[in-house]
């Protein structure tokens, strides 16, 4: 299976795979819905779902559990914090998840190292959003496994990126913080990353003869153009939210990939923002568990007008 399942079959794990129920208690941000057991998409009132993507091994033999959730609010972001509408269980309630939600599919937003022995073992993800209880169930399951790291059928890999010109590399699912800054509220934070990708190494289709575009779908339909190589910004974690320059920075080929915005906090407190890269396979890979990097940056902002990196 080619890093995962199509993304008509990930929609439908999220939307089929959880169990619905009648709840009384909504995070910030959040509702009662008019139609509680409703699983509709809408603009506000809907559900949020996590979206268990499958399990893989690290480069290092260990085994993770790949995470990501649907909100099927178009225009309502929620804040749901850890607790008993938003708990991982067991070993929880709190096991790296987000507690903000952007709206639509999100893919692979974090990961959960378990043990190699996890075995038959479960873990649960309970979510309350607009008077709806959603629960996803995560597992070991053979036929669960995806490739995050690389594509079999030709090779494409994730894009690498870097949080400082020389320093370390991220490709794939998030791991632990990719950086950690200070700043204080209302004094903005520079964000910079380096940001690159190789594209498939094999079975690389044959570049379109001049004045011909892209070529026809064999049903005569012409090819779409891919996506470029791409970042975003956002929130993953947080007391309140936060103002970017420039949500999805362009990316300069010619100082090696440098993308740069900053960020503005009006609440103190620790943040966790989500820097995700994708490559000419688009969001979430196209349905499939590659090839795109998630990686988490947290943010401590102090009170008061002085701020240090």
């Amino acid at each position: 299976m080619r890093g995962g399942r199509s993304a008509v079959a990930g929609l439908l794990c999220v939307a089929l795979g959880g169990v619905l129920a009648r709840a009384g208690q909504q995070g910030r941000g959040q509702a009662p819905s008019q139609f509680p057991l409703s699983q509709s998409i809408r603009e506000r009132g809907s559900s949020v779902t996590g979206a268990f993507e499958g399990w893989y091994r690290n480069r290092d033999g260990s085994v993770s559990l790949l995470v990501g959730y649907f909100n099927r609010n178009t225009k309502q972001e929620l804040d749901i914090p850890v607790g008993p509408q938003n708990q991982i269980e067991p070993g929880g309630p709190d096991q790296g998840q987000p507690t903000h939600f952007l709206t639509g599919r999100q893919w692979g937003v974090f990961s959960i190292k378990v043990p190699n022995d996890f075995g038959d073992r479960k873990l649960t993800w309970t979510l309350v959003s607009n008077g709806q209880t959603n629960v996803v169930t995560m597992h070991l399951k053979p036929d669960w496994i995806v490739e995050p790291f690389e594509d079999a059928a030709n090779k494409n890999t994730p894009p690498v990126v870097k949080l400082a010109e020389d320093g370390p590399t991220f490709t794939g699912p998030p791991a632990g913080f990719a950086a950690t800054y200070n700043t204080s509220v209302s004094d903005p934070v520079a964000l910079t990353a380096w940001v690159t990708d190789e594209g498939p190494k094999i079975n690389i289709p044959e570049p379109p003869q001049p004045g011909r575009g892209r070529g026809r779908s064999s049903s005569g339909a012409p090819l779409p153009t891919p996506p470029p190589l791409s970042i975003t910004w956002s929130l993953f974690r947080g007391p309140g939210p936060v103002v970017f320059e420039n949500a999805k920075p362009s990316i300069d080929k010619s100082t090696g990939g440098k993308a740069m915005t900053t960020a503005t906090f009006s609440e103190p407190g620790e943040y966790v923002l989500r820097l995700q890269a994708n490559d000419q396979t688009g969001d979430g890979g196209g349905g499939f568990q590659c090839c795109w990097t998630n990686a988490h940056v947290k943010i401590v902002v102090k009170p008061g007008s002085t701020s240090g990196r």
